[in-house]
């Protein structure tokens, strides 16, 4: 993919930085500004692909041996981890693909390099769309959980699970390659971001309307048990914490990346924007960072599923 700015593709591409450059330092922009800009060294992003990579299989795994497990909420779960595990992979697989080409070690056809920076940019496109799917599909199934209780079997019924885990990855895939085809394209950059704005919407709504039923269910039963106010207190700075932790991880982690996307469409040639195209291998380290936190907020929290993965390393051993 042809490059924009310091990346060599719009998605996954190393910047063209040396690895021995201190982490933080200030680069001077062709027009004349100071941009600051955080060196990511080859070895450290590697590294975090390997710990996500690690992690996720370890999800997946425990889900797969476990037939508790195979229930529709442990199902979107396992696909999270899925997906986050084939961003690693695929970003993992892009570095050292240039890592190896910039050494010399591994020779190819410029028409060959070309096909599999396609392919890898589609890879690394339908799963970062189909993690931001799943982050939100999980949200609404605990939204239908609380608010449809009685309900919620009913429902969210294993075979409905299936059909919306199919339909996501058939929309990931064929939505990455149309981007990929039309990545020039300002609009194609837009609906991208628009995708983003509305998964953090939608997963706002939920979660804050989830913390809000369950402070006033916390309410009446400490009525009921005439408890005192710092209890009721407490849960709601407890939920708050949690729906806080849970929100700021996921557009702390994905925010930049698609602030990048923005600024490509609307001031591609700016010299401020150019000071954050500098950063771009930074907003991918903090995805895959965000593919390392999402087993801890979403998987390892279940006490069954921490079971199942010490019998699997246990297992293994």
């Amino acid at each position: 993919m042809p490059v924009q700015g310091s990346q060599r593709s719009l998605l996954g591409s190393l910047k063209s930085t040396p690895t021995t450059t201190p982490h933080l330092r200030l680069a001077t922009n062709q027009t004349g500004p100071q941009c600051l800009e955080v060196s990511i060294p080859d070895g450290l992003f590697l590294c975090l692909g390997l710990v996500s990579l690690v992690e996720n299989m370890l999800v997946v795994a425990a889900i797969a041996k476990n037939r508790k497990l195979h229930s529709p909420m442990y199902c979107f779960i396992c696909c999270l981890a899925l997906s986050d595990l084939l961003v690693s992979v695929s970003n993992v697989l892009e570095t050292a693909v240039m890592l190896l080409l910039e050494a010399g070690t591994l020779a190819a056809q410029a028409t060959v390099v070309q096909q599999l920076d396609n392919i890898i940019d589609v890879l690394i496109c339908s799963s970062m769309v189909s993690s931001l799917c799943f982050l939100g599909t999980i949200a609404m199934d605990r939204y239908i959980s609380i608010f449809y209780a009685l309900r919620y079997h009913s429902i969210v019924t294993l075979p409905r699970a299936r059909r919306a885990i199919a339909a996501v990855w058939a929309a990931s895939v064929l939505s990455s390659t149309l981007f990929i085809a039309y990545y020039d394209r300002t609009a194609a950059l837009l609906c991208l971001v628009v995708f983003f704005l509305a998964m953090l919407v939608l997963m706002a709504v939920l979660y804050v309307h989830m913390l809000t039923q369950a402070c006033q269910h916390a309410q009446g039963i400490a009525r009921l048990h005439k408890r005192q106010r710092p209890v009721q207190q407490g849960f709601g700075l407890k939920g708050a914490a949690t729906l806080t932790i849970l929100l700021g991880v996921f557009f702390l982690c994905w925010g930049p990346f698609f602030l990048h996307l923005t600024l490509i469409a609307i001031c591609p040639q700016h010299p401020t924007c150019s000071c954050v195209f500098k950063n771009f291998k930074l907003f991918l380290v903090l995805i895959i960072c965000n593919a390392i936190v999402d087993p801890l907020i979403y998987a390892f929290r279940s006490q069954e599923l921490r079971k199942t993965l010490k019998e699997v390393l246990l297992f293994s051993r």
